[in-house]
């Protein structure tokens, strides 16, 4: 009777007749830790959105809870030639308001994605190797690249697909509404207010099955305190980013339970070398400009890196729950090499390589970073500090919320960056293209590469690996541009975040290495 019901509603839903009753009453509340800044799928490419998105939308290819790829809107693809891919697109898919979902809601989409206006983050990295759409037949599109693009299928995992229909004559501010928000999804968008929350409900009918939840509330709650307090009063069934200091006293009450992951998210640190003077915030211990940029010296930047003692870090600021890094992501991961492990800790050989490039008594900088972002970012901040101060380094400590930030850092108003980066392809060298490229737009390269670093060789490694079909042939690419980038210090990564979720007994969370907090992985448990 329950089944006849909803599939009673799915129908009037796709004729357009508004239901008079809901199907079940089940709702569930979850707490974020950061906070959504738009419901335009397409405006800022910033994981909180990414994962909200997934809700509403839906890319041609899907990651399952370890970032392998598998079908979404499109039930196969395949490359035809280097140059051309074919994907099959799933039949008998609607989007929320009951319209069919076909390949020129593909093809609107693919032409959308560059041209947002104002983009904090731009999706367009991921669409850039495309130079031709051909919609084939409703439920074929073929791609064609300029260059072989073997990470095609994987970029496409990031882009959420549109309906033609309801985006034609849309702007931001009209998915912010929710006007426009009208995906194919398992959910859909009742309800944004920026900062404080995201309401669900339950799309009925939805392809890919039933839902457990009819309503679905996400909360914003950027303090750590409050977000567990919001999971005992029982004021929100679930919260992410369980803080590390409540993570032995949830875990012995047997009223909750917790679930954690190693994630794809380093940690790391930018420096600004955009200039071949002072970058921002980087002076004389007098205050006064530097005639040369020291971070655009790699001893300087070497000495940056090894005056950090990363598993300190981990031990006490992050209490177990990081682990250090050498690279852009864990060993498990595809194009990471072993040879990479996290920098030895040495004061003493961080002085020398000071002395030896012309800074004997060391420099002053300001250690930037979010307040709000990442797992004890504010501490982290602060140890980083300290480090510094024991090599001679005077150094001072800014946070601020991520909402102001992020633009800040992505100007080059500040000199040494705390940030971090979570890999949604799976392997090291989207990593690679992304923060430490050489910046170009027109490509795709570096888009993310706040420092500016540049280096030639690197380029042309991952330009290399991009275009290497073979597996193996990439991965060893792959890995010998990490050694390179490493070893230079083109940034410095701190650790690998280890993500904690915590639920009210009676449901159960999937951890993901990618971090997303997905209703669609929240499950009534036993």
């Amino acid at each position: 009777m329950l089944r006849t019901l909803r599939l009673a509603l799915a129908a009037l839903a796709i004729l357009g007749i508004p239901a008079l009753t809901s199907a079940k009453d089940r709702d569930v509340s979850i707490g974020l830790q950061a906070a959504i800044t738009s419901m335009d799928p397409h405006y800022h490419n910033l994981s909180p959105n990414n994962s909200m998105m997934l809700h509403v939308f839906e890319p041609l290819i899907k990651r399952d809870a370890n970032q392998k790829l598998v079908p979404g809107l499109a039930t196969s693809w395949k490359a035809l030639d280097d140059l051309t891919w074919e994907f099959k697109l799933r039949k008998n898919v609607r989007f929320h308001d009951g319209s069919p979902f076909t390949a020129d809601d593909v093809a609107f989409t693919l032409k959308r994605v560059p041209n947002v206006p104002n983009s904090p983050s731009s999706f367009a990295t991921f669409t850039k190797p495309i130079v031709d759409v051909k919609v084939v037949d409703p439920h074929t599109i073929v791609f064609k690249t300029a260059a072989t693009h073997v990470l095609l299928p994987s970029d496409l995992a990031s882009v959420m697909i549109i309906s033609k229909l309801h985006g034609e004559k849309a702007a931001t501010e009209d998915y912010n509404s929710g006007k426009a928000a009208i995906g194919t999804g398992p959910y859909k968008l009742a309800e944004y207010v920026p900062n404080q929350r995201v309401v669900l409900k339950a799309n009925y009918g939805y392809w890919g099955g039933e839902e457990p939840w009819d309503k679905v509330t996400f909360k914003i709650l950027t303090n750590a305190a409050a977000r567990v307090a919001a999971l005992l009063s029982g004021d929100v069934q679930m919260i992410e980013t369980v803080p590390t200091a409540d993570i032995a006293k949830l875990s012995a009450d047997k009223k909750y339970a917790l679930v954690d992951k190693v994630s794809n998210r380093v940690i790391y640190v930018h420096l600004n070398q955009r200039t071949d003077t002072s970058p921002p915030y980087v002076t004389g211990k007098d205050g006064k400009p530097l005639p040369k940029n020291p971070l655009k010296d790699a001893r300087v930047r070497k000495a940056l890196s090894i005056s950090i003692n990363r598993q300190a870090i981990a031990d006490r600021v992050m209490e177990k729950r990081s682990v250090p890094a050498g690279q852009l992501l864990p060993e498990f991961f595809f194009g990471t090499s072993k040879k990479l492990q996290p920098a030895k800790y040495d004061p003493e050989g961080a002085k020398k390589l000071l002395a030896d490039a012309g800074y004997p008594g060391g420099f002053a900088l300001t250690v930037h970073g979010t307040n709000n972002r990442y797992i004890n970012d504010d501490k982290i901040a602060q140890a980083i500090a300290q480090f510094y101060s024991r090599i001679g380094i005077d150094t001072k400590v800014e946070t601020m919320p991520a909402s102001v930030y992020f633009s800040r850092a992505t100007k080059g108003e500040f000199g040494y960056m705390l940030l971090g980066w979570g890999t949604e392809s799976g392997e090291q060298g989207s990593s690679l293209r992304s923060l430490l490229a050489t910046y170009d737009t027109a490509k795709g390269m570096g888009v993310t590469n706040r420092a500016r670093y540049s280096n030639p060789e690197l380029d042309a490694l991952i330009s290399e690996a991009m275009s290497t079909i073979d597996d193996k042939k990439r991965e060893g690419l792959i890995q010998k541009a990490a050694e390179i980038a490493m070893n230079d210090t083109a940034l410095i990564p701190i650790h690998y975040e280890v993500s904690t979720w915590g639920t009210e007994k009676g449901f159960r969370y999937t951890p993901r290495t990618d971090q997303y907090t997905l209703a669609m992985g929240l499950k009534p448990g036993k």
